[in-house]
């Protein structure tokens, strides 16, 4: 997400009507309990000052007392609860609540009713007692009832200072950070009660009920180097009406599509982010186009254990449960078409935003524990977008590390993109050597922020048994200047988005100066950057095109941004595209480059839930989609082929550089030429050559007696012969015009051109 765009909307949460008045609680040295029946009724403490006067400690003593006030629930019986799993989880025929904050002094668990929740009512609420429904830092309860159509939020009180990084509110109902589903409006774009962008939100409560049959699903386990990745946008795929998709702009939807991916040659989809989050939080009016901004590209986090529930077709109904076993099915069916799911996940900073934003969850519950905080309580802003995520804060890194388990353990998922990652090396705010390493290190003067060699958070993930086997893949960068590409803390396992692949990729294409040996260090998997650490070419995940930034037909065909369509007077994403008019590692495919989508040159579409996001299945249809033909011939060549695929970086042994003439490759900075042969067990021997100059050029092939080139694919031919497919009718016709240079061991290429030759027995030899 190196073009970030993260406004906030509206300041603020909606506050509830609760059904009765609640005490707070003014906590006093001093203070004694009567005790009770905690397993039919919880208290609440109210502290009330003694009239009278006198002197001394008896005095003293006398000045407060504590008097029981029993909190009858009629639907529910109540108990102490257990401090332990976070979240609410069913157990012993009912359901225990449990959540962290160290610095609240009163909580109170709010059970809510989908319909009340639509009233903005709070259906019951239940005050916890700190000497009872406390353990450590915990805060807990359990209860045993009827939950149907039932939600739930949490008040808490304390102190409310941001100099201190407190934020205490007990006027807001917060979010549950572990609820595995979060329930507020049902349609994607939809504005709440009375026009509100915010309305209030509820974590759903777990019943029996909660059931999936996953039909024996399993892992699938592809080794990383045969992967072909597709980063996708779970709405943008099919809301486009040319979709004709029974359910478009949901789960759903894909599902419906799964085919066209496995055509192309897919088998591993990078979905854009589908944890829960707001998409009205950029909400403003678009006078350039006539419509309304929205978050349509997710990177705002609101809860991460929760799917997005918009982006299902059955919306809220069930409470969300519903929309949890729709992206469950989306899983269950990429995997029998042999299509890994990964997430794109966001840790490195939530909607919350900075201290203006709203206290949604987070920032109500401990604010100074998840976020990153400077020693006035101001927020640290790594991630570009008010806030950062105190990642190696120990809480904060068990929680992510339990959301990560959930998801893959709950949900299926077989791997992760970690957005912005190099924030998740920063040192916490309240960092010390004790705390992370449960001793004293000498000279320890590690401030806030500072880049750490062995992050505590990538190390428990690394070596966490539960998530051994699943892929990690980092953003090795984030908006504070920190760039880790190629350095990222690996432990041997984790993966990088390769962003100087991608800028030299496109640098060498465009023809500039110096890049012809840095861009054959990329087509080697980028050993540059990865052999030493013990990495192999696979770590690379190797992209010309993401989300952010222009797409592949607009790469080619756009000199500068056109961002107008943004209403930010053009002020908005990256200027350096790297763009001009005109191997080895994993590859990754950009949604809607398989066809040539275009965004009218707009590099930063953040905002749009419109035609400029959607999928064009209608462009795909017709003759200019002979590009897709061209894309699927080529993924089944790469996956057919064994030397794009191996487990090292190639050696001289099996790779040989060219230039115009066998064997002398030119690496001056005035080169436009780099080609190279590949043996291969599948195919024998591999030509590749590109020429990125505005001129044409007369090759000379390798000599290998009893042998000759033949053609495959050269993409200055007009279609289909920019790939000579054994199924193509007229290929024999088309090789037979190249007779008289392949003769003679030449192959005319033309500017801004790459070919691909496999050698073939001579048969007039």
């Amino acid at each position: 997400m190196d073009l970030t765009r993260c406004t906030s909307c509206l300041p603020y949460a909606p506050k509830l009507i609760p059904p009765s008045f609640r005490q707070q609680i003014t906590p006093k040295p001093n203070s004694t309990t009567i005790s009770s029946n905690h397993a039919a009724i919880s208290t609440t403490r109210m502290v009330v000052k003694a009239r009278g006067g006198g002197g001394g400690a008896a005095a003293a003593e006398a000045e407060t007392a504590v008097v029981e006030k029993p909190n009858l629930s009629k639907r529910f019986q109540v108990s102490e609860g257990h401090p332990a799993p976070f979240g609410a989880n069913l157990r012993d025929g009912g359901v225990n609540f449990a959540i962290y904050s160290a610095n609240a002094v009163s909580a109170t668990l709010c059970l809510i009713s989908l319909s009340d929740l639509h009233q903005n009512r709070v259906t019951e609420q239940i005050s916890l007692d700190p000497l009872t429904n406390k353990t450590g830092d915990v805060w807990h309860l359990f209860l045993r009832g009827d939950f149907k159509a039932m939600l739930y939020g949490y008040i808490f009180d304390g102190e409310f200072s941001p100099e201190k990084g407190h934020y205490y509110d007990s006027s807001k109902i917060v979010l549950d950070p572990y609820a595995k589903a979060v329930i507020s409006r049902g349609e994607f774009g939809a504005l709440g009660p009375e026009d509100n962008c915010w309305p209030q939100m509820a974590g759903m409560v777990p019943t029996s009920e909660d059931q999936f049959d996953w039909e024996g699903d399993l892992p699938l386990r592809y080794p990383q180097r045969d992967l072909i990745i597709y980063e996708m946008h779970v709405r943008g795929f099919t809301r486009h009406e040319s979709s004709r998709a029974e359910f478009p702009g949901t789960y759903r939807g894909v599902v419906e599509k799964l085919d066209h991916l496995k055509e192309l040659g897919v088998n591993c989809i990078e979905l854009m982010p589908c944890h829960e989050f707001n998409e009205l939080e950029y909400y403003s009016y678009n006078s350039v186009l006539g419509d309304y901004k929205l978050n349509f590209w997710g990177y705002s986090t609101v809860n991460y254990f929760s799917p997005m529930i918009r982006y299902s077709s059955a919306g809220i109904d069930n409470c969300g449960r519903d929309a949890i076993n729709e992206f469950k099915y989306l899983v269950k069916e990429a995997h029998k078409r042999g299509i890994e799911v990964f997430m794109d996940v966001v840790f490195n900073h939530t909607a919350e935003g900075n201290e203006k934003g709203p206290i949604l969850s987070f920032r109500g519950i401990d604010n100074s524990v998840y976020y990153m905080l400077a020693p006035k309580g101001e927020y640290y802003n790594y991630s570009g977008c008010g806030n950062t995520f105190n990642c190696n804060h120990p809480v904060v890194r068990q929680f992510i590390l339990d959301c990560l388990r959930y998801w893959v353990t709950e949900i299926h998922v077989d791997g992760f993109r970690f957005d912005l990652a190099s924030i998740m090396t920063r040192s916490s705010s309240l960092w010390d050597s004790v705390n992370v390493y449960g001793n004293p290190l000498g000279g320890d003067s590690i401030t806030t922020g500072t880049p750490l060699s062995c992050p505590p958070l990538i190390d428990m993930m690394s070596n966490d048994p539960v998530l051994r086997g699943v892929k990690l893949i980092a953003e090795a960068w984030d908006t504070g200047g920190l760039y880790q590409v190629g350095r990222f803390p690996h432990w041997g396992i984790w993966s990088e988005w390769n962003g100087k692949y991608r800028d030299i990729v496109r640098q060498f294409i465009k023809g500039t100066d110096g890049f012809s040996g840095a861009f054959a260090e990329c087509l080697c998997g980028s050993p540059n950057l990865y052999q030493d650490g013990g990495r192999k070419p696979w770590n690379s995940v190797n992209f010309v095109c993401a989300h952010d930034g222009f797409s592949l037909a607009d790469l080619v065909t756009y000199n500068n941004k056109h961002n107008l369509a943004n209403g930010e007077d053009n002020n908005d994403g990256e200027s350096r595209n790297n763009s001009w008019n005109c191997g080895q590692g994993v590859p990754m495919i950009c949604m809607g480059d398989e066809y040539g989508h275009t965004k009218g040159g707009n590099n930063n579409t953040y905002c749009h839930d419109n035609y400029i996001n959607y999928f064009r299945w209608d462009k795909k249809e017709e003759s200019s989609s002979d590009f897709f033909r061209f894309c699927c011939l080529m993924t089944k060549f790469r996956l057919e082929c064994e030397s794009l695929g191996v487990n090292d970086f190639p050696t001289a042994q099996r790779l040989q550089w060219h230039g115009h003439t066998p064997g002398m490759p030119d690496w001056s900075d005035t080169s436009r030429f780099v080609a190279f042969t590949l043996a291969d067990a599948v195919k024998g021997e591999i030509y590749v050559a590109f020429n990125t100059s505005h001129l044409p050029v007369t090759i000379t092939l390798p000599e290998c007696p009893g042998y000759r080139w033949e053609p495959l694919v050269d993409t200055s031919k007009p279609v289909p012969f920019d790939f000579l497919s054994s199924e193509l009718p007229e290929r024999d016709i088309a090789i037979k015009q190249y007779a008289q240079f392949l003769d003679a061991n030449l192959y005319p290429m033309l500017s801004y051109s790459s070919i691909i030759l496999l050698l073939s027995p001579d048969e007039s030899a």
